[in-house]
C-alpha cells in the first residue's frame, strides 16, 4: 500500500501548535489528547509525532525508539485513566473502508461504560 502524508491533517495542525487540544501525555514521540467528540466517558487519541498514515505504514517506517514510546505512551494513558480494570477499547481504523477520518496513525482509548459488539455479523 502507498502511504501519502498529508502534513495539512487536522492532527499535523495539532502537532505544530495550530490547533490546541487538550493534553494528557506528550513524550518525545506521541501526543495523547482528548478527543473533541468522545464517544465514551473516557475517549483518548494517541498519536505519533512522525508522518505515519496507518499502523502497518508505522511498523514498516519507524525507528525502533519511535515504536518503543508510542507503544508505552498508550500503556501509560491506559494507566492515567484508570482503564484497566473496567476494559476499554483500543481502536485504530486504517483506509477508507474503515472509515479512517484523520489520515494521520491514531489510536482511540475508549472506556467508562458498556461498548458493545464492535462489529454486527453479515447479513
Amino acid at each position: 500500500m502507498p502511504y501519502s502524508y498529508d502534513p495539512e491533517n487536522v492532527f499535523a495542525k495539532i502537532l505544530r501548535g495550530e490547533i490546541p487540544n487538550k493534553t494528557v501525555l506528550e513524550t518525545d514521540h506521541s501526543l495523547a489528547f482528548h478527543d473533541l467528540y468522545p464517544q465514551a466517558p473516557t475517549h483518548v487519541l494517541v498519536i505519533p509525532k512522525g508522518p505515519y498514515v496507518t499502523y502497518d505504514h508505522f511498523a514498516a517506517e519507524a525507528s525502533d525508539a519511535e515504536i518503543l514510546d508510542y507503544t508505552r505512551t498508550i500503556a501509560q494513558v491506559c494507566e492515567m485513566m484508570d482503564v484497566a480494570d473496567g476494559g476499554f477499547r483500543l481502536i485504530s481504523n486504517a483506509g477508507e473502508a474503515a472509515i479512517q477520518e484523520v489520515p494521520h496513525l491514531h489510536v482511540h482509548i475508549l472506556a467508562g461504560r458498556p461498548l458493545g459488539r464492535m462489529l454486527q455479523p453479515a447479513g
